[in-house]
């Protein structure tokens, strides 16, 4: 049984428009004749409607033609049947309407009532799971933004250095120097004497620029 449902849920049609019994539809049917093929739209009364829920699914459509009644029936799943557009919708109490077979102009009217057309028109579309695989265009690969980043830094070491960033680098280099912190090991005395270099060679570098005026 469940082989049967897996072979008939490949021809159903994903929805189907909200068909009832007393509605008027204009109902596209795909003629092929020969090579060629057109569309023929058949409107009238929906007089009857079979198993709404099966893969035979199927209405019977009346219309008068030239005086004449004409049925038709049509299934719902069928690739011949492009489209259904629901144009009234009438209020009844039976699933099949015999009784218009016999009736004819006034007394085969059917009591209308309203309805959203747009909304039973308007058929519900099927989501496409979103896929988990992401584009590999959009996001480089981690190797690749390595490789971008060592070759910005060669790129930054070969450009040369302007006068600006020698000043630059050279105050960078006296500040460092300024906030050396005694070593780790407890070498207190070295420490100082670190201090004291540095601040003899700014002492010397003071006394060797030149005085303006």
């Amino acid at each position: 049984m469940e082989a049967i449902r897996q072979l008939e849920k490949t021809y159903r049609k994903p929805s189907l428009p909200p068909v009832q019994t007393g509605d008027t539809v204009r109902l596209h049917q795909l003629i092929k004749e020969g090579s060629k093929q057109r569309i023929q739209v058949f409107e009238g009364v929906v007089i009857r409607r079979h198993r709404m829920n099966e893969l035979t699914a199927c209405v019977t459509i009346r219309r008068i033609a030239s005086g004449v009644g004409v049925e038709k029936t049509f299934l719902l799943h069928s690739p011949n049947v492009a489209k259904i557009e629901i144009m009234r919708r009438a209020k009844v109490r039976r699933n099949f309407l015999s009784f218009l077979r016999q009736r004819r102009g006034k007394s085969a009217r059917l009591k209308e009532v309203s309805f959203d057309k747009v909304a039973a028109n308007t058929l519900p579309t099927v989501e496409e799971p979103a896929a988990n695989i992401e584009d590999d265009t959009q996001l480089p690969l981690s190797s690749e933004v390595i490789e971008t980043e060592e070759n910005q830094d060669a790129l930054n070491d070969a450009l040369p250095i302007s006068e600006v960033e020698k000043a630059e680098n050279k105050d960078a280099a006296s500040d460092d120097a300024d906030e050396i912190d005694v070593d780790s090991s407890g070498d207190h005395e070295s420490g100082e004497r670190q201090v004291e270099e540095v601040e003899e060679t700014a002492e010397g570098l003071d006394r060797a620029e030149p005085k303006e005026g």
